[in-house]
């Protein structure tokens, strides 16, 4: 079995595809996907299907769903001899399961190659770290489960995924600031900045990135429009990290030059 999460919602089984097109069906493919390996309950696909107030037949119904889904893997697996479809959507005590290896899911995928990336940058290895965090990236597809219904359950995995596709592209350039990448990441980063203009961490990577290049006025400018924005939106000053890194640059401060400014200062901790 090969499902897609991280973006539309794509699964094969022997290269078919067994992705309904029907909306709570995808929604349930989705949840058990992301679950892959666990079981997930009936009152957590109920409350993914209808919220708080499910119908009286919301049993019946999702069992319906079930069977739709068994369907669709069973014609798919037709041709072969790898078993029936209740051996990959099981039915276990209160609730159901896809019995599939982790890496046939590819936010399983993508989570691995990230724990590898984090590692590595946890060891200073910098250019493996870059290397598996930019393959970990490139796994995504667009925004998660775009073309699925989202209920509340659905809805605090999506949330997950991308909030950890953001942290990953900025360990990323993190560690493509420690390989002294400075001048290839400025495009980047000012799209960046642009897109999340009160994002504090990428914010000061953008001004190392910007003084790194010569650029010591215009990296002053980011900081002083990062802050006009935090004031005129949250009524809030830039934290005391980034404050610091503002006279640095004002003060030239040899040690931003410095690969190691990024490790040894606390600006850029998550």
């Amino acid at each position: 079995m090969d499902i897609k999460v991280l973006g539309p919602l794509e699964a094969q089984v022997n290269g078919r595809s067994i992705a309904p097109s029907a909306a709570k069906p995808r929604q349930i493919l989705a949840l058990l996907a992301l679950h892959v390996g666990r079981i997930v309950t009936v009152p957590a696909l109920i409350e993914e299907l209808w919220g708080m107030n499910p119908p009286r037949s919301a049993l019946t119904t999702l069992q319906t769903y079930i069977m739709q889904l068994r369907r669709r893997i069973e014609t798919a697996l037709a041709a072969t001899e790898q078993g029936g479809a209740k051996d990959l959507l099981v039915t276990r005590y209160g609730g159901y399961m896809l019995d599939v290896a982790p890496d046939d899911v590819d936010a399983c995928r993508y989570e691995r190659v990230v724990a590898g990336g984090a590692q590595a940058l946890e060891d200073n290895d910098n250019e493996t770290a870059s290397k598996l965090l930019r393959t970990a990236l490139e796994m995504w597809r667009g925004q998660a489960l775009v073309d699925v219904q989202i209920g509340m359950r659905l809805g605090i995995e999506v949330t997950r995924l991308e909030e950890s596709r953001l942290a990953v592209l900025e360990s990323r350039i993190d560690a493509d600031l420690r390989l002294g990448r400075h001048n290839t990441l400025l495009s980047e980063l000012a799209v960046l900045a642009a897109k999340y203009p009160i994002h504090e961490n990428l914010c000061a990577q953008y001004m190392v990135a910007l003084y790194r290049s010569g650029r010591q006025w215009r990296a002053l400018e980011v900081f002083k429009h990062l802050r006009q924005t935090l004031v005129d939106e949250l009524g809030v000053e830039p934290s005391a990290r980034l404050q610091h890194l503002q006279r640095a640059i004002l003060a030239s401060d040899p040690a931003l030059d410095e690969s190691m400014f990024l490790r040894q200062s606390e600006l850029l901790i998550h």
